[in-house]
């Protein structure tokens, strides 16, 4: 039988016609003005969009259906989203208001782990004329659970309902309009370990049904709609949105009137800000931040904002893993090749790119400050107590990271 003997033919072919030239356009955002020239930009643009096009069908359709539900990990090492922190990991599970939900699990080490019910997606950004940022995100927290709330058994075991009738712990509520719980764990040592977690609706009682041709046709659709958003609202929609938390004209520089402390930073329950780096061949950059208490990340990032190479490059610290210097002050090395410090930033050969930072949970200020130095003269801008490491002490740095990395996520 030949294309036209079905009934839904038509259907499909057109949808999936639609997806093909939407993805097509999408590849040409690639070549936007503020994408770099470099051979490895332009390649990190594609591969930005395939690794995010591996994941587009899932989000869409193998995943959507809020009768039966399933947590999903849309970042890991082989798949990142612009805005993805480095020791970060991310989950989602779409629901429905409608339905009551089980959560069993074991609680891990990471040192953060946060739930949160997310509402309805907007029109615009409260408080703006800007639209939300494309899916999956966009939406309206509603409420959230972090990881000292959950209660356990002596091993760490746990159930978390969410919806249906009142519970005095381990539960969240949802509204008509909730459709999707937002999943964080962040680590710190290298040695803490996930929290395991699988979800149920209460009362399913029969296997998911077949999706229909019209359902195959909407999720071609929002596949479309994914990774037309994903090339275009990044890295201009964060920027153009985030209240300040970058100075994209004003590179090596985070914003001057930043000290990653505004009234919605504390309202999300962090603080953040990016810096946009570019270095020259011959370049390094120094960036400081006086010691503070708290738990703090800092992460490389490519020009969409995703996270670079975090399972075999040093691109990212935590308090645990960085080293302070003898005047109370962290100092990080962006540089292109080894520079022997401990705190050393991998560009991973890029040319440009950003550095997120995020303080959880707490309301001390960062204060940062950038040198911009020649390479040839890195260590004579350095404390003379810097940390330094040897080759073979940084290949077996670099080891312990790739074997923390694959235990967060079972790989």
């Amino acid at each position: 039988m030949a294309y036209g003997d079905g009934p839904a033919d038509e259907v499909l072919n057109t949808a999936w016609h639609r997806f093909c030239d939407t993805l097509k356009q999408s590849g040409d955002q690639v070549f936007k003005d503020s994408n770099p020239t470099g051979p490895l930009m332009r390649m990190d643009g594609y591969r930005f969009l395939t690794q995010n096009l591996g994941q587009a069908f899932p989000l869409a359709l193998e995943t959507m259906d809020p009768a039966y539900p399933m947590i999903h990990y849309f970042t890991h090492p082989l798949m990142k989203l612009g805005g993805d922190v480095s020791d970060f990991t991310y989950r989602q599970a779409w629901i429905s208001g409608d339905y009551t939900y089980r959560i069993t699990g074991k609680r891990g080490t990471a040192r953060w782990f946060n739930v949160t019910v997310q509402g309805p997606k907007p029109d615009k950004i409260p408080g703006t004329d800007w639209p939300p940022l494309h899916e999956p995100f966009g939406d309206v927290p509603e409420c959230n659970i972090l990881g000292h709330q959950i209660k356990t058994d002596a091993e760490g075991n746990f159930e978390l309902y969410i919806g249906g009738e009142e519970r005095p712990d381990n539960w969240l509520p949802t509204t008509p309009g909730s459709r999707k719980l937002f999943i964080r764990e962040a680590y710190d040592a290298w040695e803490e370990t996930p929290t395991t977690l699988t979800i149920e609706r209460v009362g399913m009682d029969g296997p998911s049904p077949m999706p229909s041709a019209e359902r195959m046709a909407e999720a071609m659709d929002w596949a479309g709609d994914f990774v037309e958003g994903i090339m275009g609202d990044w890295p201009e929609h964060s920027w153009a949105t985030s209240g300040g938390i970058v100075d994209p004209e004003n590179p090596n520089n985070f914003p001057a009137d930043k000290s990653a402390n505004t009234a919605e930073d504390a309202k999300r329950g962090r603080m953040a800000a990016n810096l946009i780096w570019s270095l020259k061949p011959d370049e390094a950059l120094i960036v400081e931040m006086d010691w503070h208490d708290g738990f703090w990340l800092f992460g490389m990032g490519g020009f969409f904002v995703e996270s670079m190479d975090y399972l075999y490059r040093s691109t990212s610290f935590a308090p645990s893993r960085a080293t302070v210097d003898s005047d109370k002050v962290v100092r990080f090395v962006i540089a292109h090749t080894d520079p022997g410090v401990h705190n050393w930033l991998d560009t991973q050969g890029f040319s440009e790119g950003n550095l997120g930072y995020r303080n959880l949970m707490s309301q001390n200020p960062a204060t940062f400050r950038t040198k911009l130095v020649k390479r040839a003269e890195l260590t004579d801008s350095l404390p003379a107590d810097t940390v330094m490491l040897t080759p073979a002490q940084r290949s077996e740095q670099l080891l312990t990271r790739y074997r923390a990395i694959k235990q967060r996520f079972g790989i």
